[in-house]
């Protein structure tokens, strides 16, 4: 290929230097999985099939493969399951994404990697899990997303009834990270042991880990009906009914570009209005209690006012007022490569180019994590075929079995690890929530009033109730030197501290790295803000919908919505589109990012553990989103095209899409040439000469869809699925409910992927598990707490008698 020679003392300085993993992934989780592992430094030896990886056919192979080495193996032979024998007993890590029987068949169970290598942190990615009614189908991204309700709670995306295929791959981001988590955590936990374990994975939890609070609306709903009824933001006919959908205003500009607000703080939506020329309604008795409209005429109105007043003015007269009032902010709705013509991502680096050999400049993300300000790595090529195959045969070769010694179970793997979080809303603070799960204390500094986010839903704390999940709550006045004081006696007892503040928000206030490194010189420091630390829109409020526009995550599932700028009418329609398509609570920017603020954490601490401190890192939400979206934003000459969802949102093509049956919808997955048998001969089309080669049937699409159609229609989904299911087809009938409330009600999956928590506001109430599970460590699942709920004994933990926290309460410096 003419690269250059791998050396893994290349990258001795970085945090993961020294750490060699295998991986067996065929799958984008698993690839993004060690592509971040890579980027951190480790020796990521790729196994690849005879043919290659089927992730070279991607347009994203340049940035998931950087770095890594290639090896080609038949693991249908002995002598090549020997060599990967070999390069397992010298390995630290081993991610795979194959189902657990195709792994027992090559000798690759948890057992015996244990034996093979006792120090081997091992990794499971599937789609279903180990157990549970769903744990024999075939692990497809949209099946998962399908089965579980996803494409139900989007369905408004498609313009058409019944629901709509999501395009971005949730499900693999949130299975990649929690992965990711479990094997830093076994890594850190190795530290103390000197043993490794296995960590599974899989991508109805890894998806579950965005919600960001349906779970508790349908939890509410279910526990006091009547008391509090959950309201979709659009009625059935697309009018509006959720007063977030004015802050979070969606609207064309004059000269036809689509911008998404970001105004949810009460400060910022009133100058919103300001800005709008319609502040003076607030004090109008027909608008009283806007945004919270009692008809739907008025809520009606107001839309479409807010709508025409965007209208009035240019995208550049627009800009001009983002430039100048630090209140008030819109992103423009991207799409593909020119997401990475963002000024933040420019500014901070986040959009590199390399020459890459074979495919002349590639620009592609630098690494999730920034130190310093600056990428992990530089940009590396990805290997060809069996580039490394030679050396590392022999060094396979070489390899030596050492014998494995017995090891008892172990506690929680982030025992004895404490995060004092001071951030806001979601998308930063669910990172730390998400490491509660693992065994880490997380001690959240609020504001005396509470953190926005519980009060955000009409019913109590419904709002904030997940994010708090596991955490101890301080509510301290941070302005005062006394509340200061207490910030600081945390952080010395700290070995994390992540800050998700705008741009200079946490130097003022006496919390930048700077300061807290001089109290504590051990802390590991995560900034997390929605944009930078700096740079032309470090200052801006961030919220999910604006990020999805600005990363692409909407136009990737609606493409063709912005297409819409001409009657009020269509400007609404695609107002819907766009605002379900980046707004919905159950996946959405926020999650995305808190998975990569968790792996961030953890790699800081690992790096720690490791004597390989790293500096300040920064991950940001916009930064973050790249990554999930990398084989949409990476750019070069002749690069493949990601494929495209049609218009009425069905799916990609006729073998990756949604049908609808006699009763209810299912969805077909059935994409690689060697499933086309089984399937044909099923739904009777083997004989037709129009579909018979895989070319035949990419020419003939529309023409295998139409057929399709019309065979689906003939049975209902749940037969399809048994049928298809049975002949190890991936079809599953499509849930068409809310996937929080589908996982509290069916009996099966409750019992699978749910655990009971104890609540002050839900007392006694089910919540989903720990994302990821481990052979020998343990894992917890709290539930959340109050404002202020534990501010009391942390203050007598770090020495504060009664009399002083009566006096601190007195002074309302604590409440």
């Amino acid at each position: 290929m003419g690269t250059a020679p791998f050396d893994p003392k290349d990258d001795i300085d970085a945090p993961l230097a020294g750490l060699t993993v295998i991986d067996l992934s065929t799958t984008l989780p698993g690839a993004q999985a060690t592509q971040f592992l890579a980027d951190a430094g480790a020796d990521v030896v790729l196994v690849e099939p005879p043919g290659g990886s089927p992730l070279r056919s991607l347009a994203a192979w340049p940035a998931l493969a950087r770095g890594k080495r290639s090896a080609v193996l038949d693991l249908h032979a002995e002598a090549d399951r020997a060599t990967l024998g070999g390069l397992l007993r010298t390995a630290d890590v081993f991610v795979t994404t194959f189902r657990p029987a195709t792994l027992a068949a090559w000798g690759l169970t948890p057992a015996a990697l244990g034996e093979l290598n006792p120090r081997l942190v091992s990794a499971a990615i599937t789609g279903w899990g180990r157990g549970g009614p769903w744990r024999d189908f075939k692990g497809y991204e949209a099946l998962v997303m399908a089965k579980t309700g996803l494409f139900h709670a989007k369905r408004r995306m498609g313009g058409r009834r019944g629901p709509t295929f999501v395009s971005v791959p949730y499900a693999g981001w949130g299975a990649a990270h929690t992965a990711l988590q479990g094997i830093l955590s076994a890594l850190l936990e190795r530290e103390k042991s000197g043993h490794g374990q296995h960590v599974e994975a899989d991508l109805v939890r890894g998806l579950s880990m965005l919600d960001t609070w349906s779970w508790f609306t349908e939890l509410v709903g279910l526990r006091w009906p009547g008391a509090y009824e959950t309201v979709a933001a659009f009625d059935d006919e697309g009018e509006p009914q959720s007063p977030l959908l004015y802050p979070l205003l969606v609207a064309p500009t004059k000269d036809g570009h689509w911008l998404q607000f970001a105004q949810t703080e009460p400060r910022l939506f009133k100058a919103m209005l300001e800005e709008l020329g319609l502040l003076h309604l607030m004090a109008e008795e027909k608008w009283k209690g806007l945004p919270v409209l009692p008809t739907q005429e008025l809520r009606t109105e107001l839309w479409e006012i807010m709508i025409a007043k965007v209208g009035e003015r240019t995208l550049a007269q627009w800009q001009h007022v983002f430039d100048t009032n630090p209140d008030v902010n819109a992103e423009v709705y991207r799409a593909g490569p020119q997401v990475f013509d963002h000024p933040q991502l420019v500014h901070d680096g986040r959009a590199v180019v390399f020459a890459d050999p074979e495919r002349g400049p590639v620009r592609q993300p630098s690494t999730l994590v920034h130190a310093q300000g600056k990428p992990l790595m530089p940009p590396r090529p990805a290997p060809g075929p069996d580039e490394h195959g030679p050396a590392l045969r022999a060094l396979a070769a070489q390899a030596e079995t050492v014998a494995a010694e017995p090891v008892a179970a172990g506690g929680l793997p982030l025992a004895g690890v404490t995060i004092v979080e001071f951030g806001l809303m979601f998308a930063a603070p669910f990172g730390s929530t998400m490491l509660t799960d693992l065994g880490a204390r997380v001690i959240k500094v609020e504001t005396r009033h509470g953190d926005t986010i519980r009060n955000i839903l009409p019913f109590p704390e419904a709002g904030g109730a997940r994010v708090m999940q596991g955490k101890e709550s301080i509510a301290l006045d941070l302005g005062t030197e006394d509340g200061l004081r207490i910030a600081h006696e945390l952080v010395r007892r700290a070995d994390v501290v992540l800050q998700a503040f705008r741009a200079g928000a946490a130097e003022r206030i006496g919390l930048g790295e700077r300061t807290l490194r001089e109290l504590n010189p051990d802390l590991v420091y995560l900034s997390a803000p929605g944009y930078g630390t700096d740079g032309p829109y470090g200052h801006r409020p961030a919220y999910a919908p604006s990020i999805g526009a600005a990363a692409g995550f909407a136009l990737a599932d609606v493409p063709n919505a912005t297409q819409a700028t001409g009657s009020m009418a269509d400007i609404k329609r695609a107002s819907l589109r766009l605002n379900q398509a980046a707004a919905v609570p159950t996946v959405q920017a926020d999650g995305v990012a808190a998975l990569g603020v968790a792996s961030a954490m953890l790699l800081g601490l690992v790096a720690r553990a490791r004597q390989r401190p790293l500096p300040p890192m920064t991950t940001t939400m916009l930064g973050t989103a790249t990554h999930a979206l990398v084989d949409r934003v990476i750019d070069y000459a002749g690069r493949p095209d990601s494929p495209t969802v049609d218009s009425e949102g069905n799916g990609y093509h006729a073998l990756y899409r949604l049908y609808e049956a006699s009763e209810g919808w299912v969805f077909l997955a059935a994409p690689a040439p060697k499933e086309w048998p089984a399937l044909a001969e099923e739904v009777d089309l083997l004989g037709d000469a129009r579909f018979a080669t895989p070319e035949d049937r990419k020419t003939h699409d529309e023409a295998l869809s139409t057929a399709l159609a019309a065979i689906f229609r003939t049975r209902t989904a749940e037969d399809w699925e048994k049928r298809l299911t049975a002949r190890d087809i991936g079809c599953v009938s499509v849930t068409e409910q809310a996937p929080e409330l589908f996982f509290q009600t069916d009996a099966a999956l409750v019992a699978e992927y749910t655990v009971t928590a104890q609540s002050p506001i839900f007392e006694e109430h089910r919540r989903m598990g720990a994302p990821v599970r481990f052979s020998r460590s343990a894992t917890c699942a709290k539930a959340g707490c109050l404002a202020g709920e534990h501010t009391d004994a942390i203050l007598a933990e770090l020495g504060y008698d009664e009399a002083a926290v009566a006096d601190l309460k007195g002074r309302e410096i604590v409440s």
